[in-house]
């Protein structure tokens, strides 16, 4: 792989790290927990007395789309950016620097992001457009302008986003797509570069159809072959499963010694790198998601909701346990020979199924991180048609495609770390724009929420009328729930 040469000037790539320092070190990580409890306590544990209507939800989540966008379409859109690279790569790091007892931190994330990741996805929808296709749009920056009326707060959302998911992260996921492939089966990077790019092309210019079709096929069978495979590795060694689950609960409070009994990692070491890789792989409150949760067809705000839920559950307590699964009861940590990242996990399978496994992680690697390629694109495209208007939006989007398949081909064979310290950072602010979004019309979505709650007691399917929220009168389409 070849260096890029850096076109940013010093003084500018200082305040890019400063701000990073500032944003990942302290304020979104306080603030995203901090919303995720106030949201838990205000739904009085949304996410743990409906779970098993989530469930029932997703059943049925492939029927009532009339012609648009299901429900289970739009979750496996935002699973696909959701599931990628730090679903293996990422926990990983996390407990190489954090030790085993980051997952367990990891999981308390994810089960207080799942009730932000509902008020978000609820709100994305209440307040979601019609648009020419028989789909929806909708998001972040359409409650933003419509909810709080503050479109220059909207349109910083979106740029921060395009910039973040529809350009740098694609370059970031083909480079780690060939990065994999050229360390498991020796593919030349220009040429997975080519590859990604004739893949691409006729699903990004196919459409938001044909995109949430492609996550719809892919994503369920993705995960779960990568979970049967991590539930053989548990399988082979299910007599250390208690004392695996021990070293992860003593990990966690410091409690755990290192070899050679030294001092073993320290509770803030497990904690910090915890919760960070876990906001990183279930972006409950970035914003991303709602993106995708906008295009589905519902009855009811809420239901989508819920469904949206399961998103940070499969990918942080599924997924992402079945990677720390295998790398500790693959006996292999601390003596990882130095390896970091995906070398740990690959590693680690290697050492359970033989040498195929770390070519199996490769493919693992692709197939994720395509996956997350397109649905990133996705979200790009519906803030530039927010921006642009959806009349004047196609030439901009035209432009945009190319960007994007010139990022992909980019990334795959240039190292580039300062677009990906750049997008760390535009994600930072995306995040804290939406948190705050988020935060200010919490009532609204906590009543969207009552309303639900007070049909599904009465035993009723929940349908939902705007014209029974007055903060909602003239900034929503009613024909919308009407049809």
């Amino acid at each position: 792989m070849s260096e890029t040469t850096s076109i940013i000037p010093a003084p500018i790539l200082a305040l890019i790290d400063a701000g990073n320092g500032l944003l990942w070190g302290s304020v979104l990580i306080y603030l995203l927990i901090g919303a995720g409890l106030f949201f838990t306590v205000m739904t009085k544990g949304i996410q743990f007395r409906y779970f098993g209507h989530m469930w029932k939800l997703l059943a049925t989540s492939r029927q009532g789309s009339e012609g648009g966008i299901s429900s289970f379409q739009a979750l496996a859109t935002s699973l696909a950016a959701r599931v990628g690279t730090g679903n293996l790569a990422g926990v990983a790091v996390a407990i190489s620097l954090g030790g085993p007892g980051a997952i367990f931190w990891m999981w308390m994330t994810a089960l207080v992001g799942m009730s932000t990741s509902f008020i978000e996805s609820t709100l994305a929808q209440a307040y979601k457009v019609s648009h020419d296709d028989n789909t929806f749009r909708g998001g972040p920056a359409y409650y933003i302008e419509k909810g709080l009326g503050q479109r220059w707060m909207a349109i910083l959302f979106s740029v921060c986003l395009i910039i973040a998911f529809g350009l740098a992260f694609n370059s970031v996921q083909s480079n780690s797509i060939a990065l994999a492939m050229e360390q498991a089966f020796s593919v030349p990077p220009w040429i997975m570069g080519v590859v990604l790019v004739v893949v691409m092309v006729p699903i990004i210019f196919g459409g938001m159809k044909r995109i949430t079709r492609t996550a719809e096929l892919i994503v369920p069978i993705m995960a779960l072959l990568y979970l049967l495979l991590a539930i053989f590795v548990v399988a082979i060694n299910i007599t250390e499963l208690p004392a695996a689950l021990g070293t992860i609960f003593r990990s966690a409070f410091g409690l755990e010694q290192a070899a050679g009994g030294a001092l073993g990692y320290t509770i803030a070491q497990a904690m910090m790198n915890g919760i960070k890789r876990g906001l990183f792989s279930n972006e409950a409150g970035m914003g991303s998601a709602p993106n995708a949760a906008a295009m589905a067809t519902t009855k009811h705000p809420a239901s989508q909701g819920f469904v949206q839920m399961l998103g940070v559950f499969i990918d942080t307590l599924v997924i992402c346990t079945a990677t720390a699964a295998i790398i500790i009861m693959s006996g292999t940590l601390g003596n990882d020979g130095g390896n970091d990242g995906i070398q740990i996990t690959q590693a680690a399978l290697s050492s359970q199924v033989g040498s195929w496994g770390g070519g199996f992680v490769a493919i693992a690697i692709l197939l994720f991180a395509f996956t997350s390629l397109v649905a990133n694109y996705s979200y790009g495209e519906s803030n530039i048609e927010y921006i642009a208007g959806k009349k004047n939006a196609k030439a901009v989007i035209m432009v945009y495609r190319f960007a994007v398949l010139g990022m992909v081909m980019l990334g795959a064979v240039a190292s580039l770390k300062n677009i990906w310290n750049f997008a760390d950072l535009s994600m930072g602010a995306m995040a804290l724009i939406n948190l705050i979004a988020i935060l200010l019309l919490s009532p609204l979505a906590f009543r969207i929420f009552k309303d639900y709650d007070r049909q599904h007691k009465a035993g009723k399917e929940p349908t939902f009328d705007p014209e029974q929220f007055p903060e909602l009168k003239g900034k929503v389409d009613a024909s919308i729930w009407k049809k």
